[in-house]
């Protein structure tokens, strides 16, 4: 009996489909490098049907790949061999709410938004955000540890995750962690799932701890014409507030998301990097915001800004840092995810300048991220005349050479994407010899009969 027939005959009569949009459509994520090659789509409605589709993958050797919105940018959720994917999209059911220790239990289906909207209603908060939160599942952000515009203030999202339902690569139902704050009790399974791209079990439900609403945002954007200025910047306004953003994107970035999206420039006079900075708007706080940029001023690490006068603005000051990722998609980019501490950034980007520059002479390099945290994209630009093939090969080549760079940096490969097939084999570079054995070994014990996302993380 084929793999489909298997499927079908054990689960309920709607789970199971093998059209051809449906392959195509779920067995690829928002990389473009794998084609889609998935046999069926099982979507499931409940943890029990997870549970058997993994029982059924274990006892006829078929492999599945857990699915979410399919919003990833390192090949995680592609089926390019093969594979079943198994989509959450229909365990979508916000289940429990606590309103005593503000937590929420959430199947991993619901959308990031969904669930902030949620939260909102309840007087509170969710705050993992990020670009694709329209789109994005909970239990793909929980795989993949996803990070966001507001890391620098409420952390990634395995600081929200107070307990996993979660279907082993064995077909074992675990219930980890329970929802408790404290629990100290041994070894904490509940953070070896966060992050596993699916390769150690499937996540479907979550326990998740909401925050106090914040007040309304007060946004700045100023102009820093030199990037370790930036981080002066930074430190500046950290002394007076307790920061819930601060991005920073170069001009030639910018420049392209105003072009695409007929948005008028935040300043008068461009600046090679701004710097984009999200605060509580509370009694004060614009009279500090103004003090502190006219200290940066003075000290000449600013040339300009610009400060939010409602919250309508706010919301179009950050369309110029929230559809960069969107915006730069016309170019084909190769992307880097990379992260090294505050402290080095601007060391290493000059280096990673200087690299990109002798390797890259005839592409354009696009710089972003969250420097409150240490994350930035880095993003080389397709030149029309190159065909796709060509552009992959040479910016896989000076991988290395960046994967070096961040070695000696003491940095990271990826920083909130993900390894999945894009940074499989540059893992190495943050993980020593002796980290991934054991991460194999963890597979194994999960998974020893590799069901699971094969070919993804560690390979």
């Amino acid at each position: 009996m084929k793999i489909p027939e298997l499927l079908a005959a054990a689960l309920p009569q709607d789970c199971v489909t093998t059209e051809a949009w449906a392959l195509q459509s779920y067995g690829c994520d928002r990389t473009t490098i794998w084609p889609a090659q998935a046999v069926a789509v099982v979507r499931p409605r409940h943890i029990d049907e997870v549970q058997r589709c993994v029982q059924l993958a274990n006892e006829h050797g078929f492999a599945l790949v857990p699915s979410g919105g399919r919003t990833g940018l390192s090949g995680g959720a592609v089926a390019s061999n093969g594979e079943v994917v198994l989509s959450l999209e229909r365990m979508n059911r916000i289940v429990d709410f606590d309103p005593v220790d503000a937590s929420v239990r959430v199947e991993a289906g619901v959308v990031t938004a969904q669930l902030q909207d949620y939260a909102r209603d309840k007087g509170l908060y969710y705050p993992v955000d990020f670009a694709a939160a329209g789109s994005s599942q909970i239990g793909g952000n929980i795989a993949t540890n996803a990070g966001g515009i507001k890391v620098i203030r409420y952390g990634m999202t395995r600081d929200r995750v107070r307990g996993l339902s979660v279907v082993t690569g064995k077909g074992e139902r675990l219930e980890l962690n329970r929802g408790l704050l404290k629990n100290n009790t041994g070894y904490d399974f509940r953070h070896l799932f966060v992050g596993s791209e699916g390769t150690l079990g499937v996540i479907c439900e979550a326990n998740l701890a909401l925050a106090p609403a914040p007040a309304d945002p007060l946004v700045l954007v100023l102009g820093v014409p030199r990037f370790a200025d930036v981080l002066e910047v930074l430190a500046s306004f950290r002394q007076r507030f307790s920061l819930s953003a601060f991005e920073c994107f170069s001009d030639n970035g910018l420049r392209k998301v105003c072009a695409a999206h007929q948005l008028a420039p935040p300043l008068s006079t461009p600046a090679a990097y701004y710097a984009l900075i999200e605060v509580d708007e509370c009694d004060g706080a614009a009279e500090q915001a103004v003090a502190a940029f006219e200290y940066c001023v003075d000290q000449g690490w600013v040339s300009d800004g610009v400060i939010s006068q409602s919250l309508g603005q706010a919301a179009e000051l950050w369309k110029l840092r929230e559809y960069l990722s969107e915006t730069l998609a016309a170019w084909t980019p190769y992307k880097n995810d990379i992260s090294v501490a505050v402290s080095r950034l601007p060391a290493f980007l000059v280096e990673a300048d200087a690299l990109m520059a002798a390797r890259y002479p005839d592409c354009e390099v696009v710089w972003y991220g969250h420097i409150g945290d240490g994350n930035l994209h880095l993003n080389i630009l397709k030149p029309e005349r190159w065909s796709k093939d060509d552009f992959l090969s040479r910016c896989s080549a000076v991988t290395d050479e960046l994967g070096d760079l961040l070695v000696r940096h003491g940095g990271s490969i990826s920083a909130e994407h993900g390894v999945g097939l894009l940074k499989r084999d540059y893992l190495h570079y943050t993980r020593s010899p002796a980290e991934i054995e054991l991460m194999r070994g963890m597979k194994a014990l999960f998974d020893p009969r590799g069901v699971l996302n094969p070919g993804k993380l560690i390979g």
